[in-house]
């Protein structure tokens, strides 16, 4: 089994509505992403001959992805009232509205079915909150 890995990192900040301790707060961290792919087959020919992907293209995907949460305000849909992400949006603030609860575990996942649907043969991805803290999303190869 071959595999690559390349990760990328953004800022943004995020809460967790109904959360009863700290993380209800807006908050931010510096998010790292790593992914991973799995293959048993090289590409047989042309400029890739010899590669599972192409370690740009891989770059390239998970770069694109993270890019489109960085230095947002990241939130569940329904979480906030419509007044508040009026004035959020009448403020100028970035805002990227997601259909789970911001976590790790969710961002992991969601990552994971991004790139897989973009045609990648991902089979890990870790996302980690704090140099300390990683969620882990991955499929047995």
């Amino acid at each position: 089994m071959n595999k690559l890995v390349t990760s990328a990192a953004f800022d943004s900040a995020h809460f967790l509505a109904g959360y009863k301790g700290k993380c209800r707060n807006i908050h931010g961290h510096r998010w790292t992403v790593r992914v991973t792919v799995c293959g048993d087959e090289l590409i047989p020919e042309g400029e890739k001959k010899g590669m599972l992907i192409d370690f740009a293209d891989l770059k390239s995907a998970v770069r694109a992805l993270a890019d489109r949460l960085d230095h947002t305000l990241i939130y569940e849909a329904g979480s906030l009232k419509a007044a508040t992400l009026a004035a959020f949006k009448d403020e100028g603030f970035a805002l990227t509205e997601v259909p789970f609860r911001p976590t790790a575990e969710n961002f992991a996942r969601f990552f994971f079915d991004e790139l897989k649907g973009a045609g990648l043969s991902v089979c890990r991805v870790e996302v980690f909150e704090t140099p300390d803290n990683c969620a882990v999303y991955e499929v047995e190869a």
